[in-house]
């Protein structure tokens, strides 16, 4: 997607990684920039009448009771970007920064914010220059929206500040307008405010988390057969009459995936031979159940997004009858559960793939596999610390489970006294996400080298696809002890960019 439109009606998913992401333009469709002409009039009129009207003649927040007067009102759209651009922290991502100005002017173009028409021209000139204004890491309550990273970029659109050009380099923001010809904003009534007050930050993060979550629950499917067949596991387990009889979507959707994968191999069903067993441990015979749960968390949280993308979010706004109106509709709530609600998912799924991988290291309860996956145990140590890095993402990853949401600080005065914490939940939830394909990567660099172990029995086609690709890129195979973190680094990159989906895949076709 090179270019994306913008309508009234708000944007997809899509959208908004092809302007993050990959760079697309921003046009303004005639749709837009006639609902931006004709709310600003309303804002106009109003503002030119002596009745205080909030965000357009008063102050904010707890300062709202201010009526302001009609030569103070430019000054005043300036401070409050000015005062509420006092992020602190690391720099956040340029993809996060870029999805967050993307979907504020998703919003100023649903025509129900009386910004006009010049900003918000302004605003996409500044994406399609790569102008990224710096935000950082704390600063966000999720309440009133995302207010000190959204101001950032306000101020840059005002010429002040800093900001990142499309080098790289991070230089005033004056100059970098100059440099590319856009002429600073100088906001008017409601301006300010309205740039503002959105769940941006938050929503960005959580259709990206949402983009990578996709692949990375089907990576957990690819590596959780692997795994079963290295463990010499059966595959009736996932006969999709079992599955139908408990008919979770996403549950079944994985059952189908492993059996996919598992078509064709040798090493399933050996439960009666030299180690007999009735059952197989809950971290593989339960895989559908757990993935399939998160799935269905996936499912839920895609919604709320989908509802948020189509949403007008600002306090005021301006009704189709003319009103201009306050209301609570920048409270992230919605969007601040399904983030934790996803970490939560994660950090479970992270955990049964660690159990996997443990299962395969011992000798003990892995039906022949040697110590560790050592080539001469004792002397070597095979994946011993590798299972313990795993281990340290997955504790990590609990403590990241805990949800955001479920605090709340007060602010302004007791104004804001009850507050999302949604842009904290969608932080956490990035570096959750960043983890759980750290911890699947080691479950693949396991399980690969457990399958190559078991001299004599072929495994199914899709797996020696998978052990092929992941070769072919780098990541060696059984033998002696080795450097072994560049190995999980290339491990990690194989899931990170969807090769190791893709290479199953070539085999299976498309996998859910």
């Amino acid at each position: 997607m090179d270019t994306v439109v913008l309508g009234t009606s708000g944007v997809t998913a899509a959208d908004v990684l092809a302007v993050a992401r990959a760079g697309a333009r921003v046009e303004l469709s005639e749709e837009a920039l006639a609902a931006l002409a004709a709310a600003r009039g309303i804002v106009d009129a109003l503002a030119a009448k002596p009745d205080p009207v909030y965000g357009v003649s008063t102050g904010f927040g707890a300062l709202a009771t201010r009526h302001i007067s009609q030569e103070l009102r430019a000054q005043l759209q300036r401070n409050i970007v000015r005062s509420h651009a006092a992020g602190m922290g690391p720099r956040v991502e340029r993809e996060v920064v870029r999805a967050l100005m993307f979907l504020r002017l998703k919003t100023v173009c649903s025509g129900r914010t009386g910004v006009r028409p010049e900003v918000a021209r302004t605003m996409a000139d500044l994406l399609n220059a790569g102008i990224t204004p710096v935000v950082h890491e704390y600063g966000s309550l999720g309440c009133s929206g995302d207010l000190a990273p959204l101001s950032h970029c306000a101020l840059t659109l005002m010429g002040e500040g800093d900001a990142e050009g499309p080098d790289g380099v991070v230089r005033p923001a004056a100059e970098l307008l100059a440099a590319h010809r856009i002429t600073p904003v100088e906001l008017r009534e409601k301006e300010g405010l309205a740039l503002l007050n959105g769940t941006d930050g938050m929503l960005g993060m959580l259709v990206m988390a949402l983009a990578d979550l996709e692949t990375l629950y089907t990576s957990a499917d690819v590596t959780a057969a692997i795994s079963l067949e290295a463990l010499l596991g059966t595959d009736k387990v996932l006969a999709p009459e079992l599955h139908a009889i408990r008919p979770h979507p996403g549950q079944g959707a994985s059952a189908a995936n492993m059996l996919a994968v598992l078509r064709g191999s040798e090493l399933t069903g050996h439960h009666q031979d030299d180690a007999p067993r009735v059952q197989d441990a809950y971290s593989v015979r339960c895989a559908p159940q757990v993935a399939g749960a998160g799935r269905d968390t996936l499912a839920h949280a895609r919604l709320v997004a989908e509802r948020e993308l189509a949403s007008a979010v600002d306090n005021p706004v301006v009704l189709p009858d003319g009103r201009v109106e306050s209301n609570g509709n920048f409270h992230g709530a919605p969007v601040a559960y399904v983030l934790d609600f996803l970490a939560i998912a994660v950090a479970d799924l992270a955990s049964i793939a660690e159990r996997r991988t443990d299962r395969l290291l011992d000798k003990n309860r892995s039906h022949g596999l040697p110590p560790f996956l050592a080539d001469d145990a004792g002397v070597d140590s095979g994946l011993m610390i590798a299972q313990y890095t795993q281990a340290a993402l997955v504790s990590e990853l609990k403590r990241l489970a805990v949800p955001a949401s479920a605090d709340s600080i007060p602010s302004s005065a007791m104004q804001e006294d009850h507050v999302s914490m949604g842009w904290s939940a969608a932080r956490k939830l990035r570096t959750a996400v960043d983890n759980l394909t750290r911890v699947l990567a080691v479950e693949l660099y396991a399980g690969t080298r457990a399958v190559e172990l078991r001299e004599g029995l072929t495994p199914a086609p899709a797996t020696r696809a998978v052990v092929e690709a992941v070769r072919k890129f780098g990541v060696e195979g059984p033998g002696p002890d080795r450097f072994l973190a560049p190995d999980l680094a290339l491990a990690d990159t194989f899931v990170r960019e969807g090769r190791l989906v893709a290479a199953a895949e070539s085999v299976t076709g498309p996998l859910a």
